[in-house]
């Protein structure tokens, strides 16, 4: 169970780590989105900072720091419920299962955590 909770929760710090460093950066394919589902530009630096400290709470709690993984988890699970919610409320699903994967990490990795 240990190296699942570990594969799991690494693969999720990477992805909400990575997707946050799109969104600081402004990439096309973050401001084409956001805008197809009705969120604002001036809210991608406030989405990404989120996801940044997801990303950091979830590598606390493997460093020994359980208490503060399982908050950043159960954290992006919220995060990314939202975000399922507003492509579903847009009629955006072409690409739902960008937000779908990440809301999958982020609840497996919580689970995972919960379970050590």
């Amino acid at each position: 169970m240990h190296t699942t909770y570990l594969v799991v929760t690494l693969a999720a710090i990477v992805a909400n780590a990575g997707i946050a460093l799109a969104d600081f950066a402004r990439a096309k394919f973050v401001l084409a989105n956001s805008a197809e589902v009705g969120v604002p530009p001036s809210w991608v630096p406030w989405l990404a900072t989120m996801k940044l400290a997801g990303a950091i709470g979830l590598l606390l709690g493997l460093l020994g720091v359980q208490v503060i993984g399982i908050a950043a988890a159960i954290g992006l699970v919220l995060f990314y419920t939202g975000a399922l919610i507003t492509h579903v409320r847009a009629r955006v699903f072409y690409n739902i299962a960008f937000p779908g994967g990440y809301f999958a990490l982020a609840l497996a990795a919580a689970a995972l955590a919960v379970a050590q």
